[in-house]
């Protein structure tokens, strides 16, 4: 693309050619991709060619759908609404009740088997579902109408991919995630409390490219996202290995940023790319503002993860005086032998030196 044609289409995107080019390094970053990609991404984007989505809201806070369309960098909201054609969404679409159900109906039906369906929000099964119901129907049997006639189905936030504090004991409406109830259809969770919106992005950017979903772990978290722990990339990574933990949220540890494990940190048994891709183009995510992680990318953090303010068992701590200060202690042990040994060539040199001189007189009083 160049010239005046670069110009419209991006003028027809509601976007700046430099805002444009940013998400999609933005998400080719995120995806683990060579710059050569970006090109790729790009064309992608660009196409005519935008899947139909249909984005179903149930036991949830709209939390997911605000972090994703309301960040303090905008493009990146507009970026994704003009990638995807977002025919039905209770949140922010101008039709309601008759209307809208009459919307979605006509989408799946005129799409039948190539739109997105992507559910924010835990599905209650108590009772027959009765504690969710939109437009007179359960959210189980909206669910059960529309994602078997999708393409794939995104589960957005750790509501819909796990069931989140709905589904936290004693679970009273028996919140459940998607994958409990849809089966034979590839589905693809994006955890998080919220999630990230690069998740979302790096998500739809790679089908639209590639026309798959991406790789995913066992819990079908996609890799790209959720592949390392937090705590095997955080930045305060390096005072848990020298064993420098805050003791308590304002005394001196925790004003010098020390580790935040002994105040409830979850990273070690998080995954997710907080650290690396952080939220809202503003550079923080809450380790570095000052609190720990919570755990939210992981099923059942509600359970497993709390109090949050308790650390976690069985993590094994620094040993000693830690890695950094072993290797110093290490190191000025190699420079004090290194400096023997040079001093004992040195040494050796003299010696040799001083016999060779001392060989030398003996000759010339033997000559003379």
């Amino acid at each position: 693309m160049n010239g005046h044609d670069d110009t419209r289409e991006f003028a027809d995107m509601r976007l700046t050619r430099r805002s444009f080019i940013k998400g999609c390094t933005m998400a080719a970053a995120a995806l683990g991709l060579a710059d050569s990609m970006i090109p790729q991404l790009v064309a992608a984007a660009t196409a005519p060619r935008r899947p139909p989505v249909v984005w179903l809201h149930f036991q949830e806070c709209t939390g997911c759908s605000e972090s994703l369309l309301r960040a303090s960098h905008p493009d990146l909201g507009r970026l994704i609404l003009d990638l995807i054609s977002l025919d039905y969404h209770e949140t922010v679409m101008a039709a309601a009740g008759h209307q809208a159900e009459e919307v979605l109906h006509d989408t799946i039906n005129k799409h039948d088997g190539k739109f997105i369906c992507v559910v924010e929000g835990a599905i209650p099964t108590k009772d027959g579902g009765i504690y969710c119901k939109i437009g007179g129907r359960t959210a189980m049997d909206i669910l059960a109408e529309v994602a078997p006639r999708s393409a794939a189905v995104v589960a957005i936030g750790s509501c819909a991919a796990f069931g989140g504090i709905q589904a936290a004991r004693p679970n009273p409406t028996g919140a459940v995630g998607v994958r409990d109830l849809v089966h034979g259809k590839p589905i693809l969770n994006i955890p998080g409390c919220p999630p990230n919106p690069v998740a979302f992005l790096g998500t739809v950017l790679h089908y639209l490219t590639f026309s798959r979903l991406p790789a995913t772990d066992n819990l079908g978290r996609p890799l790209f996202a959720y592949g390392r722990k937090i705590h095997d990339h955080c930045e305060r990574r390096a005072h848990f290995d020298e064993g420098r933990f805050a003791e308590q949220f304002g005394g001196e540890g925790h004003r010098q940023s020390y580790c935040l494990y002994k105040v409830g940190c979850k990273g070690p048994a998080t995954y997710s790319n907080c650290p690396a891709v952080r939220f809202n183009d503003v550079n923080q995510w809450p380790v570095s503002a000052g609190h720990g992680c919570i755990g939210c990318t992981e099923p059942a953090f509600w359970d497993t993860m709390t109090p949050f303010y308790e650390r976690l068992p069985e993590i094994k701590l620094p040993v000693g005086q830690g890695t950094v200060t072993t290797a110093e202690s290490v190191g000025r042990k190699i420079m004090g032998v290194t400096a023997a040994a040079i001093g004992l060539h040195a040494a050796a040199g003299v010696t040799r030196r001083l016999l060779k001189g001392t060989a030398k007189t003996d000759e010339i009083r033997e000559e003379e």
